[in-house]
């Protein structure tokens, strides 16, 4: 478990190892923009039709697609890397939108992520989680805070995967992963 302090220098520095072409999912309002190389040629997916459209102004003539991470609207092999952050948590079907995040990459491409995950089970924590996914599921875009993403990603057969464990303190303690993995 890595201290918190950490956290936001450990998804800056996961995002400036993207190279090529690189496709953020649920990109939202490209938050992410700044920590890019420059060298990079970014296609954003965002679902959302108003954070689309936000998107769109602030991606500046860079590819935005209206579509969701389950079915992506690009040619098998075709990225360099996949950026997720904070998504995964939302996406409708986790192993199909794994299973397109492979079927996108190239061989050898990486897909960088940052996730808050399911606390232990049998902690407090989770239980919270539990509890509180059917209100999170309809008041924040579909977010399941319960999901066990780490596993997810650990089964989707990637040929390598690096993750850390992170937990942003508070009254509640929020689980998070950072890490990569390779295609």
């Amino acid at each position: 478990m890595r201290n918190w302090s950490g956290y936001q220098t450990a998804k800056r520095d996961l995002i400036r190892t993207l190279s090529g072409t690189v496709l953020e999912i649920g990109a939202g309002s490209g938050a992410n923009f700044a920590d890019l190389p420059d060298h990079v040629e970014w296609i954003g997916l965002e679902p959302n039709r108003r954070a689309r459209a936000r998107l769109t102004r602030t991606a500046a003539g860079r590819r935005v697609l209206a579509a969701g991470a389950e079915e992506i609207p690009l040619p098998a092999a075709s990225v360099d890397g996949v950026l997720s952050t904070v998504v995964l948590c939302s996406v409708g079907n986790l192993p199909a939108t794994l299973q397109e995040l492979r079927r996108v990459l190239r061989p050898g491409g990486r897909f960088v992520f940052v996730e808050h995950v399911a606390a232990p089970r049998g902690t407090w924590t989770h239980r919270l989680q539990v509890a509180a996914t059917p209100f999170t599921r309809r008041l924040d875009r579909g977010c399941n805070p319960a999901r066990d993403i780490a596993t997810a990603i650990q089964n989707a057969g990637f040929t390598t995967i690096e993750l850390e464990h992170y937990t942003m303190p508070g009254l509640i303690p929020i689980p998070f992963i950072a890490g990569a993995a390779t295609n």
